[in-house]
């Protein structure tokens, strides 16, 4: 989303308003603004109004979904599908559990196994193309049961699985509170750490679904916990402490998306004085340089 931000209104501490950019096309003039609100995510300033780059929708797109025995391999796949250079829209993760929520909160008979969800955008004959390379992938690495959409109501259903993967989670434990994990890695590591993780969580007693944007490395993690024990929170914890010391010794992060909150203090480490000095250090510079006039 952040690479479709062209300019940002944003209120700084002392009342100044900035505009983070010009209307030209390009522009080395200066801090790269935006990009810092952005980061910032509230702390450096309140951000009023916006202005996005406008996406052209595709010609044509098809949606696949396909199975495998173990959740490696499909990651296995969507790391070999990004790294084939193919131009995949979407690459989305479903884990065995994520799949057996999905059928029980819609009424579905999915095979509760690891599958992969695929989008391929562009002409017709360009997205069908794609779609049966990936296949031929995807069969090299146990998959089966590759599935096939073009119709916009095949395609709405089929990724109404996806999009409705936490509530179908919640319907699974109802009166349940959920910890949403949020890590991510290179994409070599993947499948190592979402292997890792996997494993961890199978020997824990709380019920835990995994769902990763596996073209970027990034995997998310509920974990259903019984808000009524204080033994199964401190698991959710643990588990998602697991999943972040892995990352970060994978050369990963500990949140890919979900931002710079109290949650992730704790794993910030070395990061903490910057981000100590950014907050309250270079907002009042930045206040204070900004005084009174207007960048652009």
């Amino acid at each position: 989303m952040r690479d479709n931000v062209i300019n940002l209104k944003v209120v700084l501490a002392n009342g100044d308003i900035v505009k983070t950019a010009s209307r030209a096309r390009k522009s080395a003039a200066g801090y790269d603004l935006t990009r810092l609100m952005i980061g910032s995510e509230g702390t450096l300033g309140v951000i009023t109004e916006v202005t996005l780059r406008l996406q052209k929708l595709p010609e044509h797109s098809v949606v696949a979904m396909c199975n495998f025995p173990s959740i490696k391999d499909a990651a296995d796949v969507a790391i070999a599908t990004m790294l084939s250079g193919i131009q995949v829209s979407r690459v989305e993760l479903l884990d065995g559990i994520q799949v057996r929520a999905v059928n029980i909160a819609n009424g579905k008979n999915l095979p509760e196994v690891p599958t992969l969800m695929f989008e391929f955008v562009g002409t017709e004959a360009y997205a069908r193309e794609q779609a049966q390379i990936v296949q031929k992938i995807a069969s090299e690495h146990n998959g089966s049961d590759f599935v096939f959409a073009e119709d916009p109501a095949a395609k709405k259903e089929l990724w109404r699985i996806r999009k409705e993967a936490l509530w179908a989670c919640y319907a699974m434990k109802p009166g349940f509170e959920a910890m949403i994990t949020d890590v991510c890695v290179p994409l070599s590591n993947l499948a190592d750490l979402i292997a890792k993780s996997r494993a961890e969580m199978d020997t824990s007693p709380v019920v835990c679904a995994i769902i990763a944007h596996a073209g970027d490395g990034n995997f998310h993690t509920c974990i259903l916990f019984d808000p009524s024990k204080e033994e199964e929170r401190q698991e959710a914890e643990r588990l998602n402490h697991f999943m972040v010391y892995t990352a970060l010794a994978m050369e990963g992060t500990c949140s890919g998306e979900h931002g710079v909150g109290t949650g992730k203090m704790k794993v910030f480490h070395s990061y903490f004085s910057m981000l100590f000095y950014l907050e309250y250090g270079f907002a009042n510079a930045l206040s204070n340089k900004l005084s009174g006039q207007r960048l652009f």
